[in-house]
């Protein structure tokens, strides 16, 4: 995963981030690994919640900005604040993308894409990991 020199509100060693993580949510999370599509626990989950960061539990998107892509993974087209989540310029396939960061702890989420034609109020698409996310329902919120 590219680093960066900002500093994070959840700052833990790469010890503590294996000990708290599963080796799956730990390969997505601090390595930036993807899942493999249409596997993901939220992929075609349409309860209504707050979706927040699996490694540090802050609150990312929720379920009004969830739309069905069919790309294999969750589908967002906004983050729950602006603020709520980072950008970095990913060219590592090859191709010129922009990587989304949880904003607290740094955790890889996925990706975001615009212009692909998608009925949304921002033509964006927050392609993001189920194993990255943790969903609380609304009757929990």
């Amino acid at each position: 995963m590219k680093s960066t020199d900002r500093t994070y509100a959840v700052s833990k060693t790469d010890e503590q981030w294996r000990a708290e993580l599963s080796p799956a949510e730990y390969d997505v999370l601090r390595r930036a690994g993807t899942e493999r599509p249409f596997v993901g626990k939220y992929t075609d989950t349409t309860t209504e919640g707050v979706y927040a960061c699996r490694a540090c539990g802050a609150e990312l998107f929720t379920s009004d900005t969830k739309f069905e892509s069919h790309c294999g993974w969750p589908s967002f087209y906004s983050p729950l604040a602006g603020d709520t989540v980072e950008y970095i310029e990913d060219n590592s396939l090859g191709m010129k993308r922009v990587e989304v960061r949880c904003a607290t702890c740094g955790s890889h989420l996925g990706h975001v894409f615009e212009g692909e034609g998608y009925d949304t109020p921002t033509d964006q698409r927050y392609c993001i990991n189920s194993i990255s996310l943790t969903l609380r329902p609304k009757a929990d919120a």
